[in-house]
């Protein structure tokens, strides 16, 4: 049975701070990052994500490291001592968490850059049914198995991933594969062993276990900013235009229907191109169509919509808007748009300078255009930052 987690009790948190430190030349979890030490962020975090910590240190050093000054800063429910190997101190820790915890979340002091996020994803999905749940990165490189120096075989890498700390566990299935006594490099082995349900969330590149002096560096160095997200902008464009008395032409999204009757209007009535040039004044904040092109202006009488679609992308640009795309809906009972959607999406995208999807309907016979008045057309649009 998987530890269904229905019972939303405490959660609690153990954090791993008992190794000698060998490869690193000393306890490497009390090196400072800055002015704390590893443990002492490693514990602050748990901390915000958990009712309560444990702290497990090594069995030697207890009382030196109270001494130094060692746990300063250290935000811990209880301290414990830790046992000769990591299952041992992971289950010296797991005798001081009460009883009550529903979940329990496992996390090696050496991994000080783990964020809030990773913490909160682990104990969701325990609290979603999960035995246990793991942050995991895929492996890029490839592995070989080593015997004496030797390459016996390269190992499969697909499917495989590395997996890191935060690791949370419903608490009954934690204490149940930690009494069989076994030991494991961690405790999401454990309960896998007693058939406990493990799931994987994503990990992150920056929570790095610190194993070496370099590792301690790399965490020191200051990291490149991130470039910020780039603003994003949704206009909204709608337009309609009646069928005109006189004999014109039909334009829709720059592209003329041979043979169909054209629609009234100052320009040449191109209701998709207005409705998109719309949508992309309306997402730069920069009025109507209306307002830049007039209709008691004489110069856009019979104007070509399209260009004038292009000169409002310009005018975008200058305000540091580019669209990224479009979506347009045209709605009329005829003549039949199908066949020209093609040849609208390539002009409309030209000249917005960005994917362009076409769409057409009708209403069903409803209201002004149902009654075959006119066309009308919405439109919708998406503007990044310059």
């Amino acid at each position: 049975m998987i530890g269904a987690n229905t019972d939303i009790g405490p959660v609690w948190g153990i954090v791993v701070a008992a190794g000698a430190g060998q490869r690193f030349g000393g306890p490497k979890q009390w090196a400072n990052l800055g002015e704390r030490s590893l443990t002492a962020i490693s514990v602050s975090s748990c901390r915000e994500a958990c009712d309560g910590v444990v702290l497990v240190v090594p069995a030697d050093a207890a009382t030196d490291l109270l001494g130094i000054g060692g746990l300063s800063g250290v935000d811990a429910d209880i301290i414990t001592t830790g046992g000769p190997t990591r299952t041992a101190s992971v289950r010296n820790g797991l005798s001081e968490v009460p009883q009550e915890a529903s979940v329990i979340v496992v996390h090696d002091a050496v991994r000080p850059a783990a964020s809030a996020a990773l913490f909160a994803q682990v104990i969701e999905e325990v609290r979603r049914g999960a035995a246990g749940a793991v942050p995991a990165l895929a492996v890029a490189d490839t592995l070989k198995h080593v015997e004496n120096g030797q390459v016996t075989h390269t190992i499969d890498r697909q499917n495989v991933v590395a997996v890191q700390t935060p690791q949370a566990f419903d608490a009954q299935w934690l204490r149940r594969a930690h009494a069989a006594g076994s030991e494991a490099t961690d405790d999401a082995a454990l309960v896998e062993a007693a058939g406990g349900q493990v799931v994987v969330v994503a990990g992150e590149l920056e929570n790095l276990k610190v194993t070496s002096p370099g590792d301690l560096d790399r965490l020191r160095e200051p990291r490149e900013p991130r470039d910020p997200a780039p603003a994003l902008r949704i206009g909204h464009g709608f337009d309609v235009h009646p069928w005109a008395e006189e004999s014109r032409s039909l334009v829709l999204g720059g592209v003329t229907f041979p043979g169909e009757r054209g629609l009234a209007g100052h320009s040449d009535a191109d209701v998709v191109c207005h409705a998109l040039a719309d949508a992309v004044l309306g997402a730069a904040g920069l009025g109507d169509l209306g307002t830049h092109f007039p209709d008691a202006d004489p110069r856009w009488s019979g104007a070509r919509s399209l260009d004038l679609l292009v000169q409002v992308v310009e005018l975008a640009a200058s305000a540091g808007w580019a669209p990224s795309s479009a979506d347009i809906t045209v709605v009329a009972e005829e003549p039949r748009i199908a066949p020209y959607v093609e040849a609208m999406r390539n002009a409309l995208g030209q000249a917005l300078g960005a994917p362009v999807s076409v769409k057409a309907t009708t209403t069903e016979g409803l209201g002004s255009i149902g009654r075959g008045e006119g066309i009308a057309a919405w439109a919708v649009t998406l503007l990044a930052g310059a």
